[in-house]
């Protein structure tokens, strides 16, 4: 599955990635690409969350970057 996240550089410059399908599913890392991964280490275990409490997995969401000229 895939799961939209988001990256963003705090004033401190620590990398806080985000997946908004999954309230709370919140990660950081000293540079982007551990962000990324801690944010998908995160998101397995939310998933491995709500299969042990049978809880519905929220499907993920499918979007389409779109380039227009300014």
């Amino acid at each position: 599955m895939k799961y939209r996240t988001i990256i963003e550089r705090d004033d401190d410059g620590i990398y806080i990635a985000k997946c908004p399908t999954l309230p709370g599913c919140i990660s950081q890392g000293k540079t982007r690409s551990e962000a990324l991964s801690n944010i998908k280490d995160a998101i397995r275990g939310y998933l491995a969350s709500l299969k042990k409490h049978n809880e519905p997995i929220p499907p993920p969401i499918e979007e389409e970057l779109v380039e227009v000229g300014a």
